[in-house]
């Protein structure tokens, strides 16, 4: 895709990806154009290059005004775990979008960033690795249901209108102190397991006071292995995938090169930070998400891997 003047809708702008996406697409010289976002009831910082419009992603109006000559999308926006806002964002609020972008005649590209939930994440075995081949498998609950129908439905919407679109399907995005406040047995865990629900509540306070780290097993007895990526390496994939011709209709497995190993982290804390681990049995199991693709089409890799995710975390 030739390189224009873009001007990008962002929605779900005000969340963690939003943000840095933002910052990264307007703090990069080689990136000309605008951004607008979509926000319902944050705020963004102002900046000469940035506009944004308020309202819901489910109302038609709000949608068709925020799409006004824009060239690309970055669809972010996501109910989580929300049964009464699920249908709202991940149905009428994509569609909005997507009929917006079949209709304009400024639209060049629709990325969304999708998730290893549309495909059960660590919920079901698999023998392989993953690849962008792999048939829907959403975990219970309502936020996997919401993934697999976003995918769902732009990969339609390539079939019908032959819109140009590009699917990020990215794994557990870690920035910051994120890796550390998951890797501790407080009641102020990041994501899950919730560490301090699966032992005696008693021994949860002894580990956290002792600062020990969970070694997760998996359903087999060895130590698991989850797929996960860093922020920045999620932000280039999407810049990376604003104009590149190889990304068109395309679903691109976003993650480490390897799965992060909660045995490989426990014995590296050990040797680095003398931080001891304790096992912890679950019935989940180990997978691997297969990037070549992505580095294949797009040339992207990322830059973190564990020890790098590790030393961020602890020194952040």
């Amino acid at each position: 895709m030739k390189s224009i003047d873009k001007k990008i809708l962002v929605t779900g702008a005000t969340g963690k990806v939003g943000q840095a996406f933002i910052n990264a697409f307007l703090n990069d010289p080689n990136q000309k154009g605008t951004i607008r976002a979509l926000c319902h009831r944050r705020h963004l910082l102002p900046n000469a290059r940035l506009e944004v419009v308020q309202g819901s992603i489910s109302d038609q109006e709000t949608i068709q005004k925020a799409m006004k000559d824009v060239t690309h999308v970055v669809h972010l926006a996501t109910p989580k775990e929300d049964p009464k806002t699920i249908i709202d964002v991940a149905i009428k609020g994509l569609f909005w979008l997507l009929e917006s972008c079949r209709k304009s005649d400024s639209f060049k590209r629709f990325i969304v960033i999708g998730g290893d939930a549309s495909v059960g994440h660590y919920f079901y075995p698999y023998k392989d690795p993953i690849t962008e081949q792999q048939a829907h498998a959403a975990y219970p609950g309502c936020y996997a249901l919401s993934k697999v129908l976003e995918e769902t439905m732009l990969q339609q919407y390539f079939v019908q209108y032959d819109l140009d679109g590009t699917c990020l399907r990215a794994s557990w995005i870690m920035e910051g102190d994120d890796l550390k406040r998951h890797l501790h047995f407080g009641t102020q865990v990041f994501g899950v397991p919730e560490w301090h629900k699966i032992v005696k509540p008693q021994t949860a306070v002894e580990y956290e006071k002792e600062n020990i780290v969970p070694l997760m097993l998996d359903v087999n007895g060895s130590p698991l292995k989850r797929n996960m990526v860093h922020l920045n390496d999620l932000v280039a994939a999407i810049c990376l995938s604003l104009d590149h011709l190889e990304a068109k209709q395309q679903t691109f497995n976003i993650s480490m090169e390897e799965p992060f190993d909660y045995g490989k982290a426990a014995n590296y804390l050990l040797k680095t930070r003398k931080i001891k681990s304790v096992p912890i049995q679950t019935e989940y199991y180990s997978t691997w998400l297969d990037i070549n693709k992505a580095n294949f089409l797009l040339g992207w890799r990322p830059v973190y891997g564990l020890e790098q995710m590790i030393e961020e975390a602890w020194e952040y």
